[in-house]
This record gives C-alpha cells, structure tokens and sequence, in this order.
C-alpha cells in the first residue's frame, strides 16, 4: 500500500504521525467505509444512556441548523469514536453514507485512519483535516473539523463534536464555531451539575462536594495543581520542583507520612529535620491548612490525578487510553528516591502492557516518543507485530539498524531494556 501522494507535496506533522498511526493499526488507504461498531438494536440505548444526550438537543439546535443550512454534517461522537448522533440534510446523508459515515459507525483512528473525529480523541486537542489529507482516499472528498467536549466534573473525555463538509466550509471560522459549540455544552453540563448538587436538586450521582484537587506531574518538572473548594471556585498554582516533589510522594500515599517517612522519600542525603518543616511551612502558606495537614503530614482534599489515570486504565486492561494519558514521565527531572521509585514504576507497567499488547499501533506511539525512541525490544517486537505489506516495514528496521550501530553488541543504554 502506497502512502499517498499527498505526502510528497508536504504534509502537517500532526498529520503525518496520525498516518504513521493509522498504518501500524493496519488500515488500508483503498477501505471504503468505517466499520459500524454500534448495531442498531443497540444505537438508541447506548446514546440515551450517553452524559451527551442531555445536551444533543441544544447542540442540533445550534450547530445542526448551521450545519444544515450550509449542506454540511453535524456530528457526535462517544469517546470510542463511535457516532452517535449524525445530523444533515437527507441528501448530504446519503452522500456521506457512502464512507460509512453513519450513526453507530468507529471514527477512530485506528479503525478508520486519519479523520477529524479520530484525530481528535487521539490528542484530545481540536483537530482539522481538509481533503487528501485523510488517510483514506474514500473520505478524501470530505474535510472536517472536531473538537473534544469534557465532563466538567473531573475534565475526562466524553466524545467530539464534527463538523463534515466540502473543502470550501472547513475555514477557521468552522472551527471556532464547533469550539463555541462544544464550550456550550460543557457550560451546560456543569449548570446541570450544579444544579444537582444543591440541596433539594433531583439526583445525587454527579456530586462532588468538598474540597478537591487535580494533580498534573506526567512529562513536567513542575506540577501544576488544580483545587476546587466544593463550592465552584476553582484554582490554579504552578509548584516550584521540592513542592511538586512533596505533594506527589503525599499524593501516592492516602493514609499519610510521617516526617522521617518523608524525608527518606524526598532526600538523596541525610538533612536537617528542620530543613523538611521549613518546605512543608512553606507549602502549608502556598495550600492552607484546609488541603494539608500534619500528624502524620497527608492532603485531606479528594485527591485525581494524571498518573492515577494512566494507573486506572492499565487495571482495566484499557492500554490505549492508558498510553494516551502517559505524557511522559513523572516529575522526570526529580532525583528524590520515592519519586524515582514512581516513575520508573509507572513507565515500566505502561511499557509492559504495550509490549504485551502485541498491537503494532501502540507500540508506534511508544517509539515515536522520546521515551522510547531508543527501546530496541519495543523497535523488535513493532516490527513483528506489522503485517508483510506494511508501509511502516522500511522505517522501523531502519531504526532497528541505527540503534544497532548506536549501541553496538552488549551495549544498554540507562533506562532501556534491550533485546539481543
């Protein structure tokens, strides 16, 4: 399978690794349609049950009609990438029903190649792709623009909201427009939550009453901390590195630490005792007492966060959401032993899991990172992993061949379990 002319001409990097992932997932460019993965016995529960469902109407009220109007398609999707809304006029369905683009088909990315839908699960980020440079050549008559749309409770992804059209509409200003959109729909949401969580609101299952904080330490040497008080004030604070330090060891350790136990985790060397209370003083000012408390120290918020999400999907078997939500490694520049411990803990688990996956596309997306650029096991295993015919076959052996010049017989580098 040839990859396109298209490429030749130039493409988006955000695009080409999106190709790279749709190849090593196995699409074929020559597939007509998108797989339907939600049978129609089954369409009308799946999207009644749907968080989204409370907001479609306001959503087809507001980007369908323009949509409509426009002879242009509005779609919504689950975060599996399956749709479950389709909205247009009866003839720009039909045309559309000619890629599988279809209530209860997949738009992921590896099911259905590079697509705004697919693209923007994938990154979680919004997402446009105009004609050819879609990965099938069956969609390539079609561009499109996607936007994620979160639950406002914990920010977790509940699907994408498209828009599919001809080259012509899908301009800036189509993406500004399904990002307003979507921000509607999540402003709805939390209205909605609010409402719920006041006393005497109809239903209790959304609650999230007290203090809670968000945790943010994958691929930074600087935690970011979200805090909402319970009450729909919500703040931000960047964390100097000895706090990202401190509030992660506190983080992975619910029931508390004392201050020897802390200090242990946090110091390569012996150091005053004193030394220890002076940082916890200062993150206590930075926190409140309210968020931190002592004997033993330990954070009384209902504590998330991004590494727990990784740890989440990796028990429930989801590997590639797991691997979505691994940004890099945690707090990577720390040298204190309990977070060394952790990270190398985490990036271990996720790197087995994908290793025993035996699926090509995700072992793609470890070697495209910097982590992983150089992991000779994961280069062998992708490329027994690929079929014969895979477009893919050329670059990996070219990197298995670099890294064989790079490291030479017996050669490891720190961090990286090679294969020989």
């Amino acid at each position: 399978m040839a990859m396109q002319p298209y490429r030749d001409r130039g493409v988006r990097a955000q695009v080409a690794e999106s190709w790279v992932r749709s190849a090593a997932a196995g699409v074929q460019a020559d597939t007509v349609d998108a797989p339907i993965t939600l049978a129609a016995d089954v369409l009308h529960d799946h999207r009644e049950a749907h968080p989204l469902a409370a907001v479609f109407p306001a959503l087809d009220d507001v980007l369908g009609q323009a949509a409509r109007d426009c002879d242009a398609i509005m779609a919504v999707s689950d975060a599996a990438g399956q749709l479950l809304w389709v909205c247009g006029t009866p003839s720009v369905l039909r045309r559309a029903e000619a890629i599988g683009f279809v209530e209860g088909s997949n738009w992921d990315e590896r099911v259905a190649g590079t697509n705004a839908p697919g693209m923007a699960l994938r990154l979680d980020a919004p997402v446009r792709i105009i004609g050819a440079e879609h990965f099938r050549r069956s969609v390539q008559r079609w561009s499109c623009a996607a936007t994620p749309i979160h639950d406002p409770s914990d920010q977790s992804l509940l699907g994408v909201l498209d828009i599919t059209c001809a080259d012509e509409l899908v301009v800036p200003q189509t993406m500004a427009m399904v990002r307003a959109a979507a921000r509607m729909a999540e402003a709805e949401l939390a209205r909605e939550l609010l409402v719920r969580s006041r006393p005497g609101g109809s239903g209790t299952e959304r609650q999230r009453p007290g203090l809670g904080a968000m945790l943010e330490v994958l691929g930074r040497d600087e935690a970011l901390l979200r805090v909402d008080d319970g009450h729909g004030r919500q703040s931000t604070l960047r964390l100097s590195r000895r706090h990202s330090e401190i509030l992660l060891l506190l983080a992975a350790a619910p029931r508390g630490l004392s201050g020897d136990e802390l200090a242990v985790l946090l110091y390569e060397d012996d150091v005053s005792p004193s030394t220890l209370r002076v940082e916890l003083g200062r993150l206590r000012s930075l926190l409140g007492d309210e968020l931190l408390a002592s004997r033993p120290y330990r954070l009384v918020a209902d504590v998330s966060s991004d590494w727990l999400a990784v740890e989440s999907h990796l028990a429930a078997g989801a590997i590639g959401q797991a691997l979505r939500a691994y940004r890099g490694p945690l707090l990577p520049r720390s040298a204190a032993p309990g977070v060394s411990r952790l990270r190398d803990g985490l990036a271990g688990s996720v790197r087995r899991a994908v290793l025993a996956s035996r699926e090509a596309d995700l072992m793609s997306t470890w070697t495209r990172s910097s982590w992983g650029a150089d992991d000779y096991e994961m280069w062998q295993a992708q490329l027994s992993a690929l079929g014969t015919r895979s477009p893919l076959r050329p670059l990996v052996t070219a990197q298995l061949a670099r890294l064989d010049r790079e490291l030479g017989t017996g050669t490891e580098p720190s961090g990286i379990r090679t294969a020989r």
